[in-house]
């Protein structure tokens, strides 16, 4: 398994026995994005030698791995980005429109990114936009917060603005003096009315000695460019330019294959890991998903991973994805299990790499061709993050990185994490789906009590209709027959899912209506029938109050005696010497007693309160006795009464039925879910 060392490696490794010459660089050429089906070279629909066109568009294509340079045409967009100011975070970007608007060329930037369903207003970051023609000022009128008109002229426009970028996640841009990091929603006005033009866009590294080896990532295909990857790229048509997120910086590299597609990860961070084991278990969930699904649907794949002390998440592209972790959840070197930071990860790697399929080419037919200036709703984000969610650790499992104990760990988590908010019980996942952009992606400290997740309840919505499927039809089906056959009827041809298509071909699958079950786990706020569900597949189930604040549940050999536990329905964490409140639950005693987020709480009964005295302090609390809690309030120190009630049996376990426990049924099926390849 190849590694990187020092210096620049190439998308492509070799083969075993190939050595790879100097200066020589393998990269895919294909200006194209949203090609429907496989366009791998291994594929039967590819073909070298026929021209090739999608939705009108034509593809710019070379039959060798290089991209030779092609001429500059004269319709051509051209960008160019300039780490000009890393100490002060600014991208400095040209803008040259060969042939603008006769009109007056329209220019904007997005509002949200596609697979973060909030209106960021990207436009806020750019500092300054100026407009030049032959070199005379060219007068631009903002027509609204993103959106400018630049007035007629005749030869080329150049547009010159820059853009503050100091947003470290995985949905923006981030630039100081150790990296830098761009989404092109971020950088790249749009030209309006030009939407299906080819740009070319030229990447330049930041000027002095200190950024001599700082290298570029991208999985954008490459005009030309030199050995640290600086130089131009191409992009079919403005949303293929904003879906290839680029890294730049002093970043160590991994390479491996699946199928013979070339993949990549970018890691820029300090951190310590051992590569060969993060390479190797990259390659097993990769290559579970991909036998999945029958075939990868990209001629390259790039994990573009930011390591940093706190931090996680992941943005999905039809060819990458983007990553933020903490240095711990790495794997270490000589380390022999899987830490739950590591498999954590790995779920992260293991969720985006199936949004290639659900999300990125199985797509709701609502946000397929999305207008990105303003929200655009759907209730089906349930299943397509969702199932992501039930599939992410579940390929862990079936691709032999975990064991059976600690999927069903993850599953129990899963299981504790929606029980622990009564919001599931006011919202239901197409209604959260529905919301994404207003309450979902804008949490504050009462969401526990009025929203549910459309990740962690859509997870198990899934496994409902997977356990759903396998009972109607005697186990012929299940939800992999049904994600195989979105992919034949909606990933393949590019034809989005209608907001009813996804119940409609489970009923047709299953041969039967089962709108009721859509009503009730979809479109209801009932709880979940887990316990039958569970029990279909010889797996023991119970909810038992947790034991501290962490405690999330998960696997145990078999149920023990379960210690009540005195609560006062809090949520918080440690400030200094006090406990700062940051979520208060619903009919808990806290809630009853008045106490509100935001308070600090410094005392029970006269006696300090912390993180680790808490569930003793209340302890000591007879049962139905008071206590007193002393809080600061702003600046007020006010005292409340509070009664501490029978912590909520809302954390979940989950167990293995012994073989003479279960029938033969609940043991073929069991086997079948949790089988390992």
């Amino acid at each position: 398994m190849p590694l990187s060392k020092n210096g620049v490696r190439s998308n492509f490794p070799l083969a075993s026995g190939q050595r790879r010459p100097s200066r020589k660089f393998d990269l895919t050429p294909f200006l194209i994005c949203d090609l429907p089906g496989n366009t791998s070279p291994n594929s039967r629909a590819f073909n070298s030698s026929d021209p090739m066109t999608y939705s009108g568009r034509p593809v710019v294509k070379s039959t060798n791995h290089y991209a030779p340079e092609p001429r500059m045409m004269p319709d051509l967009i051209q960008y160019t980005i300039s780490p000009s100011s890393p100490e002060a975070h600014i991208f400095s970007v040209t803008l040259m429109v060969r042939q603008p608007d006769e009109n007056g060329q329209v220019l904007t930037l997005p509002a949200w990114i596609p697979g973060s369903y909030m209106i960021r207003d990207f436009a806020r970051h750019l500092v300054s936009i100026r407009a030049h023609c032959e070199g005379e000022p060219i007068s631009l009128s903002k027509l609204d917060k993103q959106t400018w008109r630049a007035d007629p002229v005749h030869g080329v426009l150049a547009i010159s603005y820059e853009v503050y970028a100091l947003d470290l996640s995985v949905r923006g841009a981030h630039l100081d003096t150790s990296h830098g990091f761009f989404n092109g929603t971020s950088v790249f006005l749009q030209v309006v009315g030009q939407e299906e033009t080819p740009a070319v866009v030229l990447m330049e590294k930041p000027r002095g000695e200190a950024y001599r080896p700082w290298r570029l990532a991208t999985s954008m295909p490459v005009r030309s460019i030199d050995q640290q990857g600086f130089g131009s790229y191409v992009a079919g048509s403005y949303r293929c330019l904003i879906d290839y997120p680029v890294e730049m910086g002093n970043f160590r590299e991994l390479e491996f294959q699946v199928q013979g597609i070339p993949h990549r990860m970018v890691i820029s961070g300090r951190c310590s890991l051992d590569e060969q084991r993060l390479v190797i278990d990259l390659q097993k969930i990769c290559s579970y998903h991909a036998s999945f699904f029958g075939q990868l649907p990209v001629n390259q794949y790039l994990f573009l991973t930011m390591v940093v002390g706190d931090g996680y998440g992941g943005l999905e592209h039809m060819d990458s994805t983007s990553l933020i972790c903490k240095r711990e959840d790495l794997p270490l070197k000589g380390a022999q299990q899987v830490s739950k930071g590591y498999r954590g990860f790995l779920g992260l790697c293991s969720h985006e790499y199936f949004h290639l399929w659900n999300v990125k080419r199985i797509q709701p037919e609502l946000l397929k061709h999305a207008d990105l200036s303003r929200e655009v709703h759907t209730e089906l984000l349930w299943a397509f993050e969702g199932i992501t969610s039930y599939y992410d650790d579940l390929a862990l499992l079936r691709s032999g990185c975990i064991e059976p104990s600690g999927y069903l760990d993850l599953m129990a988590q899963t299981v504790t994490r929606v029980m622990r908010g009564s919001g599931r019980l006011k919202q239901s996942v197409a209604e959260s789906s529905f919301d994404a952009w207003t309450r979902f992606y804008k949490q504050d400290e009462n969401s526990p009590n009025a929203i549910v997740s459309y990740y962690t309840k859509g997870a198990l919505v899934a496994f409902g209709l997977d356990m759903l499927l396998r009972d109607v039809t005697d186990d012929t089906s299940s939800l992999d027959r049904l994600m195989l056959a979105l992919w034949e009827r909606h990933g393949k041809p590019g034809i989005g899912v209608p907001e009813d298509g996804l119940e409609q071909l489970a009923s047709e699958l299953a041969g039967r209506d089962l709108s009721a079950y859509f009503d009730q786990a979809v479109h209801s706020t009932s709880d979940l029938p887990l316990q039958d569900w569970f029990a279909s597949l010889g797996i023991g189930y119970r909810l038992r109050p947790a034991t501290t604040q962490e405690d999330l549940g998960g696997f145990c050999e078999q149920p023990g005696e379960i210690v009540a536990r005195r609560d006062i329905g809090v949520r918080y964490t440690q400030r200094g010497d006090m406990l700062e409140l940051t979520q208060v639950l619903d009919a808990g005693a806290a809630q009853q007693a008045g106490l509100a987020p935001g308070d600090k709480m410094i005392a029970i009964d006269g006696l300090q309160v912390n993180s680790s005295n808490l569930d003793s302090l209340l302890a000591r609390s007879g049962k139905g006795a008071d206590i007193s809690v002393h809080v600061f309030r702003r600046d007020e120190l006010m005292t409340f009464q509070l009664s501490p009630k029978v912590a909520p049996s809302d954390t979940c376990e989950l167990w293995l039925l012994a073989d003479n426990e279960c029938s033969d049924r609940q043991l073929l099926r069991r086997r079948d879910w949790l089988a390992v390849a």
